[in-house]
């Protein structure tokens, strides 16, 4: 089960996990479709994609059907289409016409509302398999399960001393509250946010996905806050990102909106940074975000804008963290707040990179896990 995010904008989530039992099927949930089926089910592997899970990648490498919910096959799913799930025919349901076989042509096309298409699916079932047999996929769960423990989302720890950015957001998935609203802005943080976050319910993770609108983060996070005012709303960002709307914490201020922000400080667009390391030969064009702060304060690592002072002058609650062993006290510390906006600022190095990676355009067939890994099937 291929799940894009029109089934969260169809309120099919539930219909999703009675097709979901009913089949046994493993699920995969794209960026836009994260908590619409619980990443804690047996049956999730993960998110697919550019960065996705190396067995939500590989296993639709290897499927003989995928059936697609409101998905668009993107090219940051799919990487080379030529390539990409070559074994598999296609049901492909979406509500519009225009998506259907726009990119993957589809072997089944439904057009139509994923809510009483599901349904509709529920109820032929039965008859379906009374007629055709029931497949066992004990054997394929058991091969992806394998895979899914054998290389779960990937981090390291730093050689500079710094926290792991990977490991600062683990903790905030253990310290939130589990209905947690997460939102995110654009970059490296937004797709560890959707790695190391645990999403079980529809609507909890917000982001601009594809569009990639920086600074879509701090009036995002508002918004949600000023809609479920009893829920904890954590908003994941990263310095470059934040820089672009974080003005708005006058208004959160001014309004009693009282959002908690995660900010992952590595003084670059660490995405594009990224990028440049990885095929550009490390030249680094307008990506460090730096310059002259080190001549500043070192011993402190503050750089430009000092994002404490920042949140003082907002009315907010500033907490800073240099050191890994102050990590789950900082997050802590800030769960414990609310009446006043809050800005966890943990530094991160620049050189944390984003993993696993299949890069642009490549084949689905060999997924980067890290640094010096790729894996392929076989593996």
């Amino acid at each position: 089960l291929y799940i894009g995010g029109g089934i969260i904008a169809a309120d099919a989530t539930s219909e999703l996990k009675e097709l979901a039992d009913a089949t046994g099927a493993p699920v995969v949930t794209t960026l836009t479709a994260r908590g619409a089926f619980p990443d804690d089910s047996p049956q999730h592997m993960g998110m697919p994609g550019m960065h996705g899970c190396v067995s939500a990648v590989l296993s639709m490498q290897q499927a003989d059907l995928l059936i697609a919910l409101g998905t668009r096959f993107d090219d940051r799913v799919t990487g080379d289409v030529k390539s990409f799930a070559p074994h598999a025919k296609v049901i492909h349901v979406d509500i519009d016409a225009a998506e259907i076989s726009k990119i993957r042509q589809a072997d089944v096309p439904i057009v139509g509302d994923l809510k009483p298409v599901i349904a509709a699916l529920l109820r032929a079932l039965p008859q379906a398999y009374k007629q055709y047999g029931r497949p066992d996929l004990t054997p394929w769960m058991k091969s992806l399960t394998k895979l899914k423990d054998k290389y779960p989302a990937y981090f390291d720890d730093t050689l500079d001393g710094l926290v792991s950015p990977q490991k600062a957001i683990k903790v905030l998935d253990e310290v939130s509250d589990d209905d947690a609203i997460v939102v995110t802005g654009v970059g490296q943080h937004q797709m560890w946010a959707s790695q190391f976050m645990t999403y079980r319910y529809p609507r909890t993770y917000i982001s601009s996905c594809g569009l990639g609108t920086m600074g879509f983060g701090v009036p995002a996070a508002m918004g949600a806050k000023v809609a479920n005012p009893d829920r904890e709303v954590w908003l994941i960002d990263g310095d470059g990102s934040f820089q672009m709307t974080n003005q708005e914490l006058a208004t959160c201020t001014q309004s009693h909106i009282p959002i908690k922000v995660l900010l992952i400080n590595n003084s670059s667009l660490g995405m594009v940074r990224q990028w440049q390391t990885l095929f550009y030969n490390e030249r680094y064009s307008q990506t460090d975000l730096h310059d002259g702060a080190r001549n500043l304060d070192e011993a402190n690592r503050v750089g430009i804008p000092d994002f404490m002072l920042l949140a003082k002058a907002y009315g907010a609650e500033g907490i800073r963290v240099t050191d890994p062993k102050d990590l789950r006290k900082a997050l802590e510390k800030a769960h414990q707040i609310d009446d006043r906006p809050v800005v966890v600022e943990v530094l991160v190095s620049p050189d944390a990179m984003v993993f696993p990676m299949v890069p642009a355009g490549q084949t689905n067939d060999k997924v980067i896990y890290a640094p010096d890994k790729t894996v392929t099937w076989e593996d």
